[in-house]
């Protein structure tokens, strides 16, 4: 959620009328005003939080000033990992936690969360032996020297210690030069070895945070989430809420106040009138390639390296695509998060650091994505050296208790969110009665694990769509598919003209059960899409078409949106418009 005085909100989706299902969900808040905890952000902690409160019996309810995981939820790296780099700023509680975590995952979500097997390029013995503990107990400033291989396998030694306790990965291997290239042919050919071992990625981590809040409603008949509502105030008899769609304002007490948004968490704080300076986030970059040959070069694996400032950086591959990432800079909050043209040539070079005789251009970039990390204020401290780790800041609004999230990362959510959870219950006076430590997320619920299980999830739970459809639902829905493939099939239905991804009935079943609310809530976040770089003119005509009928837009409306979903798609993701302009 960004509050009222974020400068983003300046290219916010155009004002309309809410579809009647949501505005009716507006309206309902609006006529029953009360509620045990009103959650302010749909970012990952705050959803992870919405649904482990719900799983409770709490009445919770959630507001998001855009779409659920808009924010840096949806700019991450894609990445589940244990963060092996925090080692050497000493955060060990973090990356034990997050090894257990990231290994909780791949069992508890493994429709969305994925093994990834990562190899460490490594150019020198010896280096960093001295100058990394000396970082590590001054966190001195200025770039960190090369890491070579002693020191990065005593960090992938100690990594491995972390995730014996329900490991589900192998432990890391290393591999000399004459192997290392027999293996990636394309890397520089003065490396000396390669690390090799696993973490996880999470391909679509927008419809993970949405089966995370899915669960959450499910759990609870009195559990409410709304998108496009955000929190501009409070006063004696609440929180002052905006519906982003109308404009209409009205209030909503809480006995407890979660304001999870993330790097904007001050701005919040000061619009609910409890002045902080809790944060310092910084903005990460990445971009999307269709690039056959590093596709191939990258042979399945992450390569994890640090770039010649000393930053680590990464090239994977999801799919077809190549991504890649990341920056960390200092950011002004007043400035959209993009990425840059500076952005991108350091992209391209540190593409080249490793895979020398492979050239990529802009002609390459199918699409970039920026976020602002939710990071705690660090005045002088260098960007790689702010804890990644996460805090909750106690104050108040208006009387009632306020719990300020600072800090977190994707993988940590659903710990951050049972912490978080534990907090509410104690000022509420009421005890924890469900864990989720084992609680599987959604679509990831008897999810098949081998092929032959999946063709035969595919043939007893089609509803009679082609096997290829029904392959495309499950790996976007999980087995919640099913459902989808039920509501398909109850009704007349066509596939698109311009993919075959998507068809009519979909779109319906996105609105329905979904809440989107404009084109971009489709192409971005509901489906990848436009993360491929398979954004058409024809396509967003024709979405834009079926969202018309569906939400009932007038022709104004329908052309107010095809403009916002242009400008999003050409200024913020630098998707190549050339055939979107009309």
């Amino acid at each position: 959620m960004r509050n009222s005085t974020d400068p983003a909100s300046s290219s916010s989706p155009p004002a309309r009328a809410h579809h009647e299902q949501v505005r009716k969900s507006v309206r309902q808040l609006e006529d029953s005003p009360r509620t045990s905890v009103l959650i302010i952000g749909g970012g990952i902690n705050g959803v992870g939080t919405f649904r482990d409160l719900a799983l409770q019996d709490v009445d919770v309810t959630l507001v998001e000033r855009g779409d659920y995981c808009q924010g840096a939820s949806g700019a991450s790296s894609h990445m589940i990992h244990g963060g092996i780099r925090y080692l050497e700023n000493g955060e060990f509680r973090l990356v034990r936690e997050s090894v257990v975590e990231r290994n909780s995952l791949l069992r508890l979500a493994p429709h969305y969360v994925k093994p990834l097997q990562t190899t460490i390029p490594i150019f020198s013995t010896f280096a960093g032996i001295l100058s990394a503990p000396l970082r590590f107990l001054t966190h001195r400033q200025g770039a960190p020297g090369e890491r070579g291989a002693i020191l990065i396998k005593m960090g992938l030694t100690l990594y491995d210690a972390f995730s014996r306790a329900g490991g589900t990965v192998p432990r890391h291997r290393f591999a000399g030069r004459s192997a290392s290239l027999s293996q990636l042919p394309k890397l520089r050919p003065d490396v000396k070895y390669t690390a090799t071992y696993f973490d996880a990625s999470v391909h679509n981590p927008e419809r993970l945070t949405l089966d995370v809040l899915r669960d959450g409603l499910a759990a609870n008949p009195a559990a409410r989430a709304l998108n496009y509502v955000s929190a501009v105030g409070s006063n004696d008899d609440g929180v002052i809420l905006r519906d982003e769609l109308t404009g209409h304002t009205f209030e909503v007490a809480a006995d407890v106040v979660v304001n999870a948004t993330g790097a904007w968490v001050d701005g919040t704080n000061t619009a609910l009138g409890q002045r902080s300076s809790f944060m310092g986030g910084t903005k990460g970059s990445h971009i999307v390639l269709d690039h056959p040959e590093l596709l191939v070069a990258c042979a399945g694996r992450e390569i994890f390296f640090e770039h010649s400032d000393g930053r680590i950086v990464l090239i994977y591959p999801m799919g077809e695509r190549v991504l890649v990432g990341t920056t960390d800079i200092e950011t002004d909050l007043d400035s959209p998060a993009v990425c840059t043209d500076d952005e991108m040539k350091y992209f391209f070079d540190l593409i080249g650091h490793v895979f020398p005789s492979i050239s990529v251009g802009r002609q390459s970039v199918v699409y970039s994505f920026s976020g602002v990390r939710p990071l705690p204020r660090h005045d002088d401290t260098q960007p790689g050296f702010v804890s990644r780790d996460y805090r909750i800041e106690h104050g108040s609004t208006g009387g009632t208790p306020l719990l300020s999230l600072v800090g977190g990362k994707w993988t940590t959510f659903r710990a951050l969110s049972e912490h978080l959870t534990n907090e509410v219950l104690s000022l509420l006076q009421r005890s924890r009665t469900v864990t989720t430590s084992k609680l599987a997320i959604g679509g990831g619920r008897n999810f098949p694990q081998s092929p032959n299980e999946t063709a035969d999830w595919i043939a007893a739970n089609g509803a009679g769509l082609p096997a290829e459809r029904t392959k495309t639902l499950l790996g976007r829905y999980g087995t919640r598919a099913a459902d989808v493939a039920a509501f398909l099939t109850s009704g007349e239905d066509r596939t698109l003209g311009s993919t075959h991804e998507l068809s009519v009935r979909e779109l319906a079943y996105m609105v329905e059960h979904e809440q989107v609310q404009h084109i971009d809530d489709v192409l971005i976040r509901r489906t990848s899409l436009a993360f491929n770089g398979l954004i058409s003119e024809e396509l967003i005509e024709e979405v834009a078409g079926v969202l018309s009928d569906l939400l009932g837009w007038s022709i104004t409306e329908r052309e107010n949106e095809l403009t916002h979903v242009r400008h999003v798609l050409a200024q913020q993701h630098r998707v190549d418009v050339h055939s979107l302009v009309a």
